[in-house]
């Protein structure tokens, strides 16, 4: 009956087995888990703080996009208007420089028909004189000859002749 002994269940070992289990259960659990827990919570709770510190430096950074971006647009409209002021200003300009130049066209034209209208009258004046000249020299003729009315009519008429050429060579 050796083999029953080997094979027997001892009631106080198994006690005394739990009893050592539950002791060391105690022990590991007051000296490991609760330092081992406390190590963890403290870990979940810096990973907690870098998260709620993500989630700030996120929501600063939206904003500061949202403003940069509010900025980018304002910096737009502001430039499109520098733009539009630009243009129109260019534009008024031009119109000045055009009216300026259709201004000195004008003067331009009115001197050249002044001139032309002084340059008319002196031409004008230039040919009376010639005819008082003329006629001042045919008087002369006239007086220098005696003249019968045949002769009087041919001088008449040649002078006549001649102012009309002199008008015509003017012109």
């Amino acid at each position: 009956m050796q083999h029953l002994d080997v094979i027997s269940i001892n009631v106080w070992q198994i006690i005394i087995a739990l009893i050592n289990l539950t002791i060391l259960f105690l022990l590991l659990k007051k000296f490991l888990y609760k330092p081992v827990e406390k190590v963890l919570k403290k870990r979940q709770d810096e990973l907690d703080a870098q998260y709620k510190k993500a989630d700030e430096v996120n929501r600063q950074a939206d904003t500061l996009k949202s403003e940069y971006e509010t900025k980018l647009n304002g910096a737009k409209l502001k430039a499109d208007d520098i733009i539009r002021d630009a243009t129109a200003t260019a534009s008024s300009r031009s119109e000045r420089i055009i009216e300026g130049a259709h201004e000195q066209a004008d003067a331009i034209v009115k001197r050249a028909k002044t001139n032309a209208e002084l340059e008319k009258a002196r031409a004008q004046k230039d040919i009376k004189n010639e005819i008082v000249d003329i006629s001042s020299q045919l008087a002369e003729k006239l007086i220098s000859r005696e003249i019968n009315a045949d002769d009087h009519k041919r001088i008449i008429d040649s002078f006549i002749d001649k102012i009309g050429e002199d008008d015509d060579i003017n012109e």
